[in-house]
């Protein structure tokens, strides 16, 4: 990490934030452990005993709830119609899209992070969750958003190959409207250890993909941003992957 990546990220974040980082690693591990056994949604329904294991609502830290608001602000400066936040967990980022769109949808396959999100969220009448599986979403959700929000969600999916990367770039541009954006979020460390090499892979088969453009690229202390927009011509034969 260069010195201005360090000076950022005393800037970004206090040092209590480095307790979160262990309590997520902690929390990683635990998925990793339960998924051969449980699979995926038994895993992450089993973590989500915990009501938020990724501490990523706690109030004690400041890093979490900073990086939400730099990706908000690298939005364009108007209200987007209807916006869903896909792996929400316990809906941080859910409501904070409150402030940028008329109505937000949080997803988790997580029953036990909907219910969790649920309970943490005051009434706000533009804001619902519900349970869905990313890999399996209703075809009736096409064309039903201007933005979609995919933050700190991909890399917890396995398998995951660049046939999937793809098929889960043109699910995202099929949820939107034509020319709807896509914000990508997902951790970035070194760049050489496994999980940043991960993440740059998922946000390379998105720029890839036919459906979508770049608007902007951005690295932060600890992350990629991604914002993509899809194409206002996109064609049916894009649209169906053939």
């Amino acid at each position: 990490m260069s010195f201005r990546s360090v000076v950022e990220a005393v800037h970004f974040m206090s040092w209590r934030d480095v307790a979160l980082f262990r309590r997520s690693a902690r929390a990683d591990a635990v998925l990793t452990r339960d998924r051969p056994r449980l699979g995926n949604r038994g895993a992450l329904e089993a973590v989500y005993a915990d009501a938020d294991p990724w501490a990523s609502a706690d109030p004690a830290y400041r890093y979490q709830r900073r990086k939400y608001e730099t990706i908000l602000s690298l939005l364009p400066a108007h209200r987007f119609r209807s916006a869903v936040d896909l792996g929400c967990g316990v809906g941080l980022m859910t409501r904070m899209l409150a402030g940028h769109a008329d109505t937000v949808l949080g997803l988790d396959l997580a029953q036990a992070a909907i219910d969790s999100a649920q309970a943490r969220t005051p009434m706000l009448p533009s804001v619902r969750f519900a349970q869905a599986d990313l890999l399996d979403l209703p075809r009736t959700m096409d064309g039903q958003f201007d933005l979609v929000v995919l933050a700190d969600t991909l890399y917890y999916l396995r398998p995951i190959d660049e046939a999937l990367l793809a098929q889960l770039a043109l699910r995202a541009a099929q949820l939107l409207v034509p020319g709807g954006l896509c914000v990508l979020a997902n951790h970035y460390f070194s760049g050489l250890d496994t999980d940043s090499r991960l993440s740059r892979r998922i946000h390379n088969a998105f720029v890839r993909s036919p459906v979508f453009s770049v608007i902007g690229n951005h690295r932060r202390p600890f992350y990629l941003v991604s914002i993509l927009q899809k194409s206002v011509q996109t064609t049916s034969k894009q649209e169906s992957g053939s």
